[in-house]
């Protein structure tokens, strides 16, 4: 064998289907330009041209168990890893036979059967996932790989780094490769990157590090065979840069001006496939027929798969509102029929403060599945974390399943995305709901969509646990935000905020347990204040409100540690004769609206208080609602009380007139009778 294949290891059979792959790239690639081109395709597209042999040569190193997160500038690795073109071409074409029932389109292609995880359309996120799904694969032990793909332009990304470093420190068996094509969009590489090489920053995260031509296949394959090999056998993470010219401009039809003209026209006078096709005759691998009727093939089964696309339905109405959550009446507006009733176990007057409820719940759901694993800052003892929720669990369980993570909230995030895609259901600490906005992307665009951008190939149940720290004193305006109205301004969020111990344990429990992402608000005010807790493991259900006082004169709506409040105004309110009933929420997404609007309908007076900011929160939501079902049966425009507009001060002084308390909200009751 010649012309290199056998000094590279390479065997004829493989290094024939590497160009089988490369001209089905090719030829799908060329299609969906040329539907564009004609307007029978709408969308922006990111061709591969010049970047075929990166996953062609590694695409026979992997099994369809093994796993893949990739990018936006997909056609090459989807098709790669073994989705069926025909679904692929349905997805563009917004089909419900595509890969996502045509909800996800060309950025956000996945395909669970042939390992495809992910495919995001933020530069750089995936690398966080990725590491994730290799978490799971090796807490299971299954010697399975994980391939992350991303373009030069999401190496300066932080998600990037984050989970580089996560990666190393865990040693876990995922694969980064960066298709460097020499543009981040329409930077050139020199202008985004310092460094000569992306492969050098490897060592930085003590793990490999090898740069190679991304347009010779053989070169690909060595390198790739060696990170696998070593992923898989428990050596760790390896960051592989393969250069290799973009051949067009940053997305189909785009301008190629801030491209070097001369590095252009080289590289396109030497592209990939035609280039290899040569080396295969020169080596005496294949005939010129053989490759003829590769080909041929290629052309044929993309023409087909076309074909198909064209004819396929489109998905049906009703798919707007599916695969947003896996039970359809979690949504906001379908939770309108009065919930069946339930009640806590007896608790025997048993009683543990909120926290020895969190952590007594994450202790049961630990004991009880070994799926459930826990992610977060300083959660292992002998710190506990920060409130000592977690204290005691890495004892018990072990620093696998009980593992404290660097300072890297988008890595946690994504690690408990990527790990609950394979079988884990992961309980991730944000240390101070505050540090979501860190993360924000990894919550917002991923854990929220996945399920309904997978066209419900994928779901994603993670429990995502935040501390607000609004009006304990000394923490100010970056650690004391409430901000449960962004979380439900995003389909796909479950969001519940507990006010006394026993929700806290039973709605923790009952969001493990759910198949879809939730957000657990936990009150720091609440923390040490006791309460009768069941000593069992029980559920307290999602969307279930509690009416947690009787009345007959105003309704009171809260949630989180405003129900504190709400109930001592009661009772300063059933002082003066007025039996304000209180309605805790419990859950924000979903939303018990049922029982709010009995309670109203009843009273015939509302006020709705939060202490979130009153300014665009969640209390308008209630509010707007109660205004247009009951309008005939108010007595009074219904009311909200939330925080005052401004960051959280420092001062004592001024924090206690930021948020609503016990004496306002009785005020805002008193003013709300008072009115005919």
């Amino acid at each position: 064998m010649s012309d290199g294949f056998g000094e590279l290891g390479i065997a004829g059979d493989i290094a024939i289907e590497i160009y089988r792959t490369m001209c089905r790239i090719h030829a799908a690639d060329h299609t969906i330009q040329q539907q564009l081109a004609a307007g029978n395709l709408q969308f922006q597209y990111y061709p591969c041209g010049g970047q075929e042999a990166i996953p062609a040569a590694i695409a026979p190193l992997l099994s369809g168990d093994d796993k893949a997160v990739i990018t936006y500038r997909c056609i090459h690795d989807i098709v790669a890893k073994g989705t069926p073109i025909r679904e692929i071409l349905a997805e563009m074409f917004g089909k419900a036979a595509g890969t996502s029932k045509g909800k996800g389109g060309p950025m956000h292609l996945s395909d669970p059967h042939s390992g495809l995880m992910v495919t995001t359309g933020i530069v750089g996120a995936g690398a966080p996932i990725a590491t994730g799904i290799a978490l799971g694969e090796a807490l299971k032990s299954t010697g399975h790989v994980v391939l992350c793909s991303f373009g030069d332009g999401a190496a300066n990304i932080g998600a990037v780094h984050e989970a580089l470093n996560l990666a190393a420190l865990w040693q876990l068996p995922v694969v980064f490769v960066c298709q460097n094509n020499l543009y981040a969009e329409y930077t050139s590489f020199a202008q985004s990157t310092r460094s000569e090489t992306i492969a050098e920053r490897a060592q930085a995260y003590a793990m490999p590090g090898e740069r190679v031509d991304g347009t010779d296949p053989l070169l690909v394959y060595r390198a790739a065979k060696t990170a696998i090999e070593r992923a898989r056998n428990g050596g760790g993470p390896t960051l592989l840069e393969c250069v290799a010219h973009r051949l067009q401009g940053h997305s189909f039809g785009s301008e190629e001006a801030h491209m070097d003209a001369t590095a252009l026209a080289a590289a396109r006078e030497t592209p990939p496939v035609p280039r290899f096709r040569t080396r295969l005759i020169e080596a005496g691998l294949a005939t010129e027929e053989e490759l003829i009727a590769i080909e041929a093939d290629a052309n044929a089964e993309v023409a087909e798969a076309l074909e198909f696309a064209q004819r396929s339905d489109p998905p049906a109405t009703a798919e707007l509102r599916a695969d947003i959550f896996d039970d359809h009446s979690h949504l906001p507006d379908s939770c309108d029929q009065p919930a069946a009733s339930f009640s806590l176990p007896d608790a025997s007057g048993r009683k543990i403060t909120y926290g020895a409820a969190i952590n007594e719940a994450l202790d049961q759901a630990l004991a009880g599945d070994e799926n459930v694993v826990l992610l977060g800052e300083d959660i292992e003892d002998p710190a506990g974390g920060i409130v000592k929720a977690t204290a005691g669990l890495s004892t018990r369980y072990g620093r696998e399943r009980v593992r404290g993570t660097p300072i890297s909230e988008q890595a946690i995030v994504g690690a408990a995305i990527g790990a609950s895609l394979v079988g884990l259901r992961p309980v991730a600490e944000v240390m101070i709901v505050d540090f979501a906005m860190v993360c924000m992307d990894q919550i917002a665009n991923h854990a929220a969509k996945l399920r309904y951008m997978s066209g419900g190939r994928t779901n994603v149940p993670i429990t995502l646990r935040m501390l607000t720290a609004g009006n304990v004193g000394s923490f100010g305006a970056q650690h004391s935000q409430s901000l449960e109205a962004w979380f439900a301004h995003i389909p796909g969020l479950k969001i519940v905020a507990p006010s006394n111990p026993a929700d806290a344990k039973g709605l923790l429990l009952s969001c493990i347990d759910d198949p879809d992402p939730c957000i657990v608000l936990e009150a720091m005010r609440c923390y040490f204040t006791p309460g009768d807790v069941p000593a069992e493991a029980y559920r307290v259900p999602l969307g279930r409100a509690n009416i947690a006082r009787q009345g007959k004169d105003l309704t009171i709506v809260a949630y989180g540690w405003a129900v504190v409040e709400a109930l001592t105004a009661a009772e300063a309110l059933a002082e003066a004769g007025i039996e304000a009933e209180v309605i805790d929420l419990r859950s924000i997404v979903p939303l018990d609206m049922a029982t709010v609007r009995q309670s109203v309908a009843k009273t015939g007076r509302a006020l709705v208080t939060h202490a979130a900011v009153e300014f665009g929160g969640f209390g308008a939501e209630i509010v707007a609602r109660l205004q247009s079902e009951l309008w005939e049966e108010l007595q009074a425009p219904v009311a909200r009380l939330g925080a005052r507009y401004s960051p959280v001060p420092f001062a004592q002084n001024l924090e206690a007139q930021h948020f609503p308390n016990a004496d306002q909200i009785a005020g805002a009751a008193r003013a709300l009778l008072e009115v005919a």
